[in-house]
């Protein structure tokens, strides 16, 4: 008689598709980085009531600024903050990449078979989560003091910023491996670089009131442009050439910045 005997060999397990691993690094990494912010209430407010202190001191004081003064201003003015605290958010968020880099943390996810890209934009989205708070709060204050709501407008904006800053966090990432272990090329870039980016932008200014070389070096600032298109859409307008320019230099800044950060994220440290 014949005794049958199967194999108690675990079945193999199906392979993730590229994209589902992918989504799947982005998502890993975003959990990672999320969760001591969310561990951190008291931070977490205080994040939260820096842009809450520029839209109730500063935004008063713009009634004759933006299109048409008065309740145009709001219009003019919120995109602006916005587009300053993804500046200064993701472009200030190597810094938490720096502080694991001395640690000893970055160089273990970095020997690990995550997708590199993955880490870049999982990193990115969580400054971008936070700044998604952040609006939030910010239109549902403005709206009590003229601003006019438009939800196609603000969802396209935010997804404007998203693209944006996802480039700008990558950015910082490199220059976060660059400039390790010391730091000092992080520090002294991200503080020479941001505050001309902003000014030269018309974020909280605007430009119309500049000499004209002040304004002929604005035209070359890619955050000009997304500014621009940011209070064009936040009016309702689709039609407006310049959400194209701003759609553009977002998309520009974002290739670059994961291109240039997934090359030095695969060479490693300090190259």
């Amino acid at each position: 008689m014949t005794v049958r005997t199967e194999s108690l060999a675990p079945a193999p397990v199906p392979a993730r598709s590229p994209a589902a691993s992918f989504v799947r690094d982005v998502a890993t990494v975003f959990t990672r980085e999320i969760t001591p912010s969310v561990r951190d209430p008291l931070g977490m407010l205080l994040t939260m009531g820096q842009p809450l202190l520029l839209l109730f001191f500063f935004g008063p004081l713009l009634g004759g600024v933006g299109a048409g003064g008065g309740d145009g201003s709001w219009q003019w003015f919120v995109p602006g903050v916005l587009v300053m605290l993804t500046l200064f958010g993701p472009m200030m968020a190597g810094y938490n990449l720096l502080v694991e880099l001395l640690g000893g943390a970055m160089e273990r996810m970095l020997v690990s078979p995550m997708n590199r890209t993955a880490m870049l934009i999982g990193r990115a989205l969580k400054e971008f989560a936070v700044l998604l708070v952040q609006a939030v709060l910010i239109v549902l204050l403005a709206v009590p003091m003229g601003f006019e709501l438009y939800p196609l407008g603000l969802l396209a904006g935010l997804l404007l910023l998203a693209v944006f800053g996802v480039g700008l966090g990558s950015l910082s990432f490199l220059l976060a491996m660059k400039s390790a272990p010391s730091g000092e090329l992080f520090y002294g870039v991200t503080q020479l670089a941001v505050f001309p980016l902003m000014l030269l932008s018309g974020v909280l200014l605007p430009m119309d009131f500049g000499p004209q070389w002040l304004q002929t070096v604005a035209t070359v600032n890619p955050v000009t442009h997304i500014a621009d298109a940011m209070r064009a859409l936040f009016t309702g307008s689709f039609t407006d050439p310049s959400i194209a320019w701003g759609a553009l230099s977002a998309a520009a800044v974002a290739a670059v910045g994961l291109t240039l950060g997934t090359r030095a994220m695969r060479k490693g440290v300090g190259v």
